[in-house]
């Protein structure tokens, strides 16, 4: 299992995925995507979400899920690729419309960030679609690149974001 997360962002509980998320995350990421007329891939590119043991634990990655008043209404995760030496790709970033225009997005992003730098990792790649306008101005506003080799058939993005070495950063 992974690294445990616990952490809160105003009335939003940020923790670790557990089997019994499985099918609350999975549906909130279809109706995202269907938000967006992006199609859901449960035997391909979507596969990851309902292998979380296998796709993120077992690969040494992590999968968070974001919830209220026992509602989940939010996920992320990341696992390590091949597209470099201690390179991870952040995956499944999704809220729901009532969790949106918060900074609860930024928040995530930030928190994510920071637990991929302190395993060691060096960078992250993110692919996404150009329809997610939102996700798109986040990750340009948080340092990330555009750079080349989408994988994913729905997607027409992906960026990279080179991080730090641990030792490296400010004291507060």
């Amino acid at each position: 299992m992974a690294i445990k997360h616990r952490s809160t962002f105003g009335p939003y509980l940020v923790r670790n995925w557990q089997p019994r998320d499985r099918a609350a995350a999975f549906a909130l990421i279809a109706q995202v995507l269907a938000e967006y007329d992006l199609t859901c891939e449960p035997t391909a590119s979507d596969r990851d979400v309902l292998e979380i043991e296998a796709c993120y634990w077992e690969t040494g990655g992590e999968f968070w899920v974001v919830e209220t008043s026992g509602e989940l209404v939010g996920t992320a995760g990341y696992y390590p690729n091949g597209r470099g030496k201690g390179a991870v790709e952040l995956r499944k970033m999704y809220l729901h419309p009532k969790a949106r225009g918060q900074g609860l997005g930024r928040y995530l992003l930030n928190t994510m960030e920071l637990a991929i730098q302190q395993r060691g990792f060096s960078e992250i790649w993110i692919e996404t679609a150009s329809v997610l306008k939102t996700a798109v101005s986040l990750y340009e506003s948080s340092g990330y690149e555009a750079a080349s080799g989408v994988e994913t058939a729905r997607c027409d993005r992906i960026y990279c974001k080179r991080l730090a070495p641990v030792g490296t950063l400010p004291k507060p």
